[in-house]
């Protein structure tokens, strides 16, 4: 459970960081508090449904899915956070692309580096 939440918070921080990153760095996006907030919420809520409908997938088909799911993930909880908010506007194909592609990104970096964080807190004695 502890192992559970701790990989919710990581996934979650690291999605947030991408969207303040993406906000920073892609022209034409920008995102307000509300924005922030909005975007965060239907990202968790859509990463947990189809985290678990993934997860009872069988292994080589889970794996194939990981990586596309991840950006169909990442642009329908911004085009949510976008429509359901004034907070979070982003202008022009290209501004959406990269702001895709930074969020997904940032948040793969999270996920890949987590196992590495749990190993090295588990080897450390308390």
């Amino acid at each position: 459970m502890k192992q559970a939440l701790l990989r919710a918070i990581v996934l979650l921080a690291s999605w947030s960081i991408g969207l303040l990153v993406a906000a920073r760095v892609v022209p034409n996006v920008s995102v307000s508090v509300s924005g922030f907030v909005v975007a965060v919420v239907l990202f968790t809520a859509a990463q947990a449904t189809l985290s678990l409908a993934i997860v009872r997938l069988p292994r080589a088909y889970a794996s194939l899915l990981l990586g596309g799911t991840g950006l169909v993930l990442t642009l329908v909880a911004l085009a949510l956070a976008a429509v359901f908010t004034d907070g979070l506007t982003i202008r022009g194909a290209a501004s959406w692309a990269a702001a895709i592609v930074v969020v997904w990104l940032i948040t793969t970096i999270g996920a890949i580096s987590l196992p590495e964080v749990l190993a090295r807190d588990r080897a450390v004695p308390a």
